[in-house]
Order: structure tokens, then sequence, then C-alpha cells
């Protein structure tokens, strides 16, 4: 089984969903009068829309309405719980969960939640057969199979808890996390050879190549007195980023350079166990959405409250889920004074950029940068803030600012300062300075279709240097052969050289992978009109106006529908007189750029 199947058929058979309110509970509708409190079918019908609109605060709210008019129903019980968690009300989560365990119910998260209760309170025998009830498949087996093994720890049983996580048959992505937590039981059980000894193992298995396992590897060298090997693995791991790496990774080599011992990941049974579920819930954030990701990072959270990592993380899922308020709040509960500090900044303004604050995230970014006035990411931010917000002037000179601080031997991953100063100066019609930073992008990195894309279109619609501009579109094609829009650049291009048939060819591929874009198609009908397919052309015109374009385009393709496009006095490229980005909506700035996340 493939990991990502394996990650699927958790979320399958843990996910405390109902297919809808049960029979009994529906029977309870009646014909109430319009100032009745809400029906159980119409507060659960208002918490799965919630839900769907990743509202879990409203979704708990309803779904605790419905309770109270169908105490008895579990799926509506289930719903609570599940909502509960989510939000990190765990006192309400406990309660529901005992009383869907009382009730017998196959609900494994419940289990787990009331299996942590016991294992807080130093319950472990109740907390391990709780967890021993909560599996049923490969994944969930994993989650079980952790969390006995650190309840024995916890109880002082570390030779029980080792041979709990020897485990050989499974797929490679679940043995990782046995190896890797067999490591941060030896430590916390004081076994530093033993733990050694597992840590060599997992690296050999690959682990050591990702973040987490890698930091958790050189602390448990560094706070063993081998600084030497620790410093060793942060290096890979920086060199591995190819670029300015983590911050958290950085900060421990400075540590280590200054002679200090760093902390182990994990020191306590309760860290270890924390670390299971962050570590599960990291895996999981694959299936997007609000779900068993969520869950696990709370329970986490539960054992842990102030964990960063499983904070960000939890962060960056409510992110995937445009739930800003929420990801900002979860960043503002990690404790200040870490390496983590600048990265959870930027990452708070974004999501305010996100939400239509523009001037608070510019605001925050600023102050932040009163400090760290050389910070590139922070000067890159900002700059593309400004850029998506079509602030070009502001853009221009944050990105100014952030080419200043890299100096004058700019290197191959500093290309993305080039190339949007450049598509800001081009938006400003400044086009010497446009292209001399466009080509110096390529220059530093040759092979960004984006960039030859942005270039070599520019350059056909201006009717300038056109064998160069096309053989640029094309190279970025085959760079990208699946991107609609360079797909579309390369039609668009042949119909301004008058490559009719050409275009039409290019165009409809480009519609074919981005069916969707109202440009694309607009483009399109152009191309069929050129060749004589009239009525094929009058179909996209009309197909381009149902995907709502831009006012000023919808205007010139309604003109088209009653004319068609004018006679062709010559078919050869005929320069613009203004220098303007010819396709505004494809090349427009994302306006929620995405630096690295924290704990990415």
């Amino acid at each position: 089984m493939s990991a990502s199947r394996t990650v699927s058929s958790l979320v399958a058979l843990v996910t405390v969903v109902g297919a809808g309110v049960s029979g009994v509970a529906m029977a309870q509708q009646s014909r109430a009068p319009k100032d009745s409190p809400p029906s159980v079918l119409g507060s659960y019908m208002a918490g799965r829309v919630a839900r769907s609109e990743n509202d879990i605060v409203e979704a708990a709210k309803y779904y605790n309405r419905a309770m109270e008019r169908a105490p008895g129903n579990d799926s509506i019980n289930g719903q609570a719980f599940e909502m509960s968690t989510m939000q990190g009300d765990f006192p309400r989560a406990a309660d529901l969960a005992k009383q869907l365990v009382a009730a017998g119910t196959d609900n494994r998260l419940a289990r787990v939640m009331v299996g942590l209760t016991a294992f807080k309170a130093g319950k472990f025998a109740e907390a391990e057969e709780m967890f021993k009830t909560s599996g049923g498949n490969p994944v969930s087996d994993l989650a079980a199979t952790l969390s006995r093994a650190w309840t024995k720890q916890a109880d002082g049983q570390t030779k029980d808890a080792l041979e709990l996580l020897e485990q050989t048959k499974a797929p490679d992505a679940i043995l990782a996390f046995y190896r890797y937590h067999k490591a941060l039981v030896a430590d916390v059980a004081g076994r530093r050879a033993d733990a050694r000894a597992f840590y060599e193992r997992a690296g050999k298995g690959g682990e050591n190549k990702t973040l987490r396992f890698a930091l958790a590897n050189a602390q448990h060298a560094s706070n063993g007195g081998d600084n030497k090997l620790a410093q060793s693995i942060l290096q890979g791991q920086l060199e591995r980023a190819r670029g300015e790496g983590h911050p958290l990774v950085r900060s421990y080599l400075k540590q280590i350079e200054a002679g200090e011992k760093l902390p182990l990941i994990a020191a306590t049974a309760s860290q270890g166990l924390a670390e299971a579920f962050f570590g599960l819930g990291e895996a999981l954030m694959s299936e997007g959405g609000l779900g068993a990701s969520a869950v696990f990072l709370q329970f986490a959270l539960y054992l842990e409250p102030e964990m960063p990592f499983a904070l960000a993380t939890l962060a960056n899922i409510f992110e995937g889920a445009k739930r800003f308020d929420l990801a900002n709040a979860a960043y503002a509960r990690i404790p200040s004074g870490s390496p983590l500090d600048t990265s959870i900044s930027i990452r708070k303004a974004l999501n305010l950029n996100a939400e239509d604050k523009v001037d608070e995230a510019k605001a925050a970014l600023d102050k932040l940068l009163e400090k760290e006035p050389g910070n590139i990411v922070i000067l890159d931010t900002l700059g593309t803030i400004m850029r998506g917000s079509k602030r070009f002037e502001d853009a221009v000179t944050y990105y100014t600012r952030a080419i200043s601080a890299i100096g004058t031997k700019p290197e191959a991953r500093h290309w993305n300062f080039f190339y949007a100063r450049g598509t800001s100066y081009e938006r400003l019609k400044r086009w010497p300075q446009a292209e001399a930073d466009l080509q110096q992008a390529l220059k530093l990195s040759p092979d960004q279709a984006q960039v030859l894309n942005y270039l070599g279109y520019t350059w056909v619609d201006m009717g300038r240097n056109l064998k160069q501009g096309l053989a640029h579109i094309e190279k970025a094609v085959r760079l990208k052969p699946d991107d609609g829009y360079i797909t579309d650049s390369l039609g668009w291009a042949h119909f301004k050289l008058g490559n009719f048939k050409e275009a039409a060819k290019w165009l409809e591929k480009a519609v074919e992978l981005r069916p969707d874009d109202p440009v694309l198609n607009d483009h399109l009908g152009d191309a069929y009109w050129r060749v004589g397919r009239e009525r094929e052309a009058r179909f996209q015109w009309e197909q381009s106006l149902l995907l709502k374009p831009e006012p000023d385009d919808r205007d010139k393709i309604e003109k088209k529908l009653k004319a068609g496009l004018p006679v062709l006095a010559q078919a050869k490229p005929q320069p613009t007189k203004q220098v303007q980005a010819p396709q505004p909506q494809r090349r427009r700035t994302e306006a929620r750029p995405s630096p690295n996340n924290p704990v990415q």
C-alpha cells in the first residue's frame, strides 16, 4: 500500500461523520411554530453547511443545538465531538468522547480522546486499554501503537515500549514512524547508546532527509555531547534546502558554534506522545480540508499546548481552508522569543492580506522591517503584497531594497527578485528597466518558464525581437507543457504573428488545460474567426462571457459577437503604441504570496 493510500484509509476510517440524521431524529421534526427553537434537522443541516464552509465554531454551535433536541443521536454527537476537538474546546470534546464511548459507538477518535484524558491524569492502564481499541486500519493502528508505547514509557515500562515499536511488516512510510519513535523513547528513558543506534538505523532508511528527523537527530547528538555530529547533520539539511534554510536549523548551528548544548526534541513521555500526533497530523495534511489532520494536531496540543510546530502546522491547515482568522489565532499562541518569530510574523501579515487588510499587513511588516532592515524575505513579502494590490511603485521600492541587500553578486536563487521587479516596472510602462530586470532573471536562472513566457510574449506583442521572443515562449512551453497560460501565450504569439492555423492549434490546447479562464476562451474565439470557423468563434466568445471576464474585456467581446473581427489589411504583427502587460489577467501576481511556512 502506498503512503498516499495509507493516509486516505485513515481519513476514511477515522473521520467521525454521519451520512445524515437517524430516522428517529428526523421523525421528531414537526410543523413547529415560526418562533420555536430551531428543529433537530434545521440545526443539523446548518451545522453541515457551516462545516462545509470550514466554520468550525458555528458548526459546533449548531450541532450542540441539535444535540439538545436529540441527545441520543450518535451521528450528531460525533459531529459535535469532532468540531469541538478541531477548535480546541477540550473540556467539551472530552465530555462528548466519553458519551460516544459509553454508547458503544465505533468512533476511534473518541476512544483516542478518552485515552489521552486518562494519560494526562496518570491513569496509564486505562489509557492503554482505550488506545488498544482505537485501531482498525494501518494508520489508525500506527496511532494506537505509538500511543500505547508512550503510555508504557510514561509508566516506566521502557522495555515493553520498545518491543511494541519493533515493527517490521508495514509500508515504509509507517515503519519510519516506528523507527523514529524508538529513538525518541530510548532518549527519554536515558538510554543514549540505544537511541544513537536507533537514529543511525532510521537514517539509513532515508528519514534523515526530512526536517523533523534531522532536527531530532541533531538535538540528540548535541545533547549527548557530540556537537560535531550535530553540526554535520544540520549542515546537510541546510545544503538540501538550497537557500536560506529553516530558521531553526540556522539558529541551532549558531548555538553549536557558540559551544551550547541543544535540548532533546522530546524530553518527557507527554512530549513524545505529542510528537507522535503532530507527525500524524502533518502526514495527513495532503488530504486537505479540516479533518483528521486538524484533529490529530489538536490532540498534540491537548498534551503540549505551546508546541510550536503543531501550532504552526494547524495554522497552515486553517490557511488552506481559507480560515485566516483561525490561522492567526493559532500563530498567536506560539511562544515568542524563538527563531520562528520572523517567519510567524510574515505568515500573519500574509493572512491579513488574504482578508483584504492590505494596509494592516503592510504596517505589520514595515514594523518588522524596522528591526531587520536587510531581511530580504520581509522585503520580498512586502513587494509581493504591493504587486498583488497593483501598487507597483511601492513594489518596485521594496524589491529594489531587497536587491540592494543581496549585494553585487546575486545567485541563481535570487532570480525571482529581478523577475518581480521587472514585471512591476512593466506595469508602470517603464519598459527599459523591466526588460533589463527580466533579462537579468534569465541570466541567473535560464530555465524559469514564467520569465521566458513574460519576456518572450511582451517582445512579440511589441513587434520586437520576434524570433527570440517566440523561441522563449516555445522553451517555456517545453518546460511546463501542462500550463494552460503559457500554452495560451504561444498560441497568442502565433496569432500576433499572423500564423492563425498554428495559433488555433495551441489555443485549443490552452483551453483544454484551463477551460474556466475567460481570456483563453476569448483568444481561441479570435483564432477560430481568423481561420474561418465563425460559428465556433462565437461559441467561444459566448463561453468567455459566461466566465465573467474583466469589464473592459466584456465590452470588447460583446462587440465581436455583434460584428466579428475586422478584416485584416495585412497579416503581420503591428507594434503596440503603448507597452502594457499583454495579459494582465494571466500575469497578475497572486494577492497572497506564500513564503515558506515555519514548519516546512
